[in-house]
């Protein structure tokens, strides 16, 4: 989905007077935002109105950093979760390798949690950290073994 449609669903929910509003921009910048570009490759539309979301994919690709998208998925009560690249052409040790990494940041998960509650029988603010740059690893690993299973690549028939 680009990113004038999903704008032009969220906004049409509550209607574009609500979010002109509470964003204190015009109505008609909001209609531009919902609006498809007529430039091809999506920078902008005629008006020279690139949406909010287009200019924070932007901010990261002239950056190479991503922690913009990881702080506003925090402040929607959410977290990023990364979605890595699959090579699909070697399907056995592709298979073996992603169950394998997929248990062991798992076993990994739980070898933290497991050391933290022994030592103290709580998990303290470090810990909780380490808990969850575990738990995004873990994420990002099931990911990739989905992304793969979607890709066909422990499929040999597709």
């Amino acid at each position: 989905m680009k990113s004038h449609e999903v704008l032009k669903q969220v906004v049409e929910a509550v209607g574009t007077k609500r979010v002109a509003s509470d964003l204190k921009v015009s109505t008609s910048l909001v209609y531009k935002w919902c609006a498809e570009p007529t430039d091809p490759e999506g920078e902008r539309d005629p008006s020279g109105a690139r949406n909010p979301l287009d200019r924070i994919v932007h901010l990261c690709d002239s950056t190479g950093d991503r922690r913009a998208v990881e702080w506003l998925c925090t402040e929607v009560g959410g977290y990023f979760v990364e979605s890595p690249d699959v090579d699909l052409s070697d399907v056995p040790s592709e298979c073996i390798r992603h169950t394998q990494s997929l248990l062991a940041q798992f076993s990994e998960l739980l070898q933290v949690i497991s050391t933290s509650l022994a030592n103290e029988g709580r998990i303290d603010e470090l810990e909780s950290r380490q808990i969850r740059r575990q738990w995004h690893q873990l994420q990002s690993q099931g990911e990739a073994f989905v992304r793969a299973c979607e890709g066909g690549l422990f499929d040999p028939t597709s």
